[in-house]
């Protein structure tokens, strides 16, 4: 860890670059590649991720909304720029002004997007989501048609892409209803060309998507939680060897460190922590680690997951506070004050992953990491 910290989150470039070349590789040099970076990059560091992302063959970048388009392009970056959140009607001239562009799905948005762009001399670019069966954001297929032909009346609105999004490709090994959506999705296009305008990307493809459905003829892949290393779902794993392909090689990007505040011996019978949720049944050492609830590592690792301290596993012990946890290091001789503390990421020959502390949280590996704190620094290493 770097000086002076008690705790950081490390990016691995060569991680990074690696499952980049992963996704490139089946995503191919036609299909441009996008990088989704929203959630502060899945909590990886949003400026730190786009930065090496794009020196290494992404083409565009995915975020959530106007605050992090416009902190890229604060960050001298750019590359095109989706925002594939709901942008708020008075934050509109601020998307136009740092060219960003824009999901839209709702007239109003179309309507005051023009006026916006007219007002600045500009021009605003958009993609129309198409409805396929998530039930979110979205235009119904039947009324694709009359919602491009209301923004092409706009001569200040770009129609560049239409875009969807699986609502059930990652839970199941089942992929009828993926399918279905698929079918949604090349009607609305279809529809779209038979009136004779051409819509030059189409993307629909998430990191489950682009592994599973290599074939499907879109312009762009977008790609988020393989990006960071992680498979979407065990299905999606089992569903790649189902179909006989030979699973990408994906590295974790991200690791989690913290030092210890205190080493501390207590004796047996002894509470720990709110609640008292934990009781010691013999002589023990306990290393007080500075991080909690509100620097991401969630309450529901309590009493249940594991750290690792000088290459070995060291329980936690009683509730997740605030900003502190404590961590059971008895059976680890030597441990010290300032010590490193590994809460995700490897330590020797012991390794402690995202997915380990969704399963001890009852979550995915998504929230446990775009969950960590954005205040931690990020380091690339």
């Amino acid at each position: 860890m770097a000086g002076g910290f008690l705790q950081q989150i490390e990016i691995s470039r060569a991680a990074l670059v690696h499952n980049i070349g992963e996704f490139r590789r089946i995503i191919g040099p036609r299909r441009k590649f996008m990088a989704v970076v929203k959630a502060n990059a899945y909590g990886h560091g949003l400026r730190e991720v786009a930065g090496v992302a794009l020196e290494n063959g992404v083409d565009w970048l995915g975020v959530n909304s106007v605050d992090e388009g416009v902190a890229l392009r604060d960050a001298g970056i750019a590359s095109p720029i989706l925002i594939l959140g709901y942008v708020p009607l008075d934050a509109l001239g601020e998307a136009v002004a740092r060219d960003l562009r824009l999901i839209v799905y709702n007239r109003r948005t179309v309507e005051r997007l023009a006026a916006v762009a007219r007002r600045q001399g500009r021009m605003a670019t958009v993609h129309v989501k198409v409805e396929t069966g998530t039930r979110r954001q979205g235009v119904e297929v039947k009324d694709v048609w009359p919602f491009v032909r209301d923004i092409r009346r706009h001569e200040e609105l770009i129609l560049e892409g239409l875009s969807s999004h699986f609502a059930n490709i990652e839970d199941t090994t089942k992929h009828d209803y993926p399918r279905l959506q698929l079918e949604a999705f090349e009607a609305a296009v279809r529809t779209v060309r038979a009136h004779g305008v051409r819509v030059p990307v189409k993307h629909m493809s998430c990191t489950a998507s682009t592994i599973l459905f290599p074939e499907t003829d879109f312009s762009m892949a977008r790609v988020g939680i393989g990006l960071y290393g992680h498979w979407p779902s065990k299905e999606t794993y089992l569903s790649c060897l189902q179909k006989k392909r030979e699973p990408l090689s994906l590295k974790p990007v991200l690791s989690w460190r913290a030092r210890i505040a205190q080493v501390k011996k207590i004796g047996p019978d002894s509470c720990v922590g709110y609640g008292c949720t934990y009781k010691t049944t013999r002589p023990a050492v306990l290393a007080v680690v500075p991080v909690g609830y509100f620097d991401g590592y969630d309450r529901g690792l309590s009493n249940t997951a594991h750290v690792l301290v000088r290459g070995r596993r060291a329980p936690v012990r009683g509730r997740v506070a605030m900003d502190f946890f404590m961590a059971d290091v008895t059976d680890i001789p030597g441990v010290r004050l300032e010590d490193e503390v590994t809460l995700i990421g490897a330590d020797g020959r012991e390794r402690v992953t995202a997915d380990d502390l969704a399963g001890f949280a009852g979550t995915i590996s998504y929230e446990i990491l775009a969950r960590i704190n954005p205040l931690i620094p990020r380091v690339i290493v």
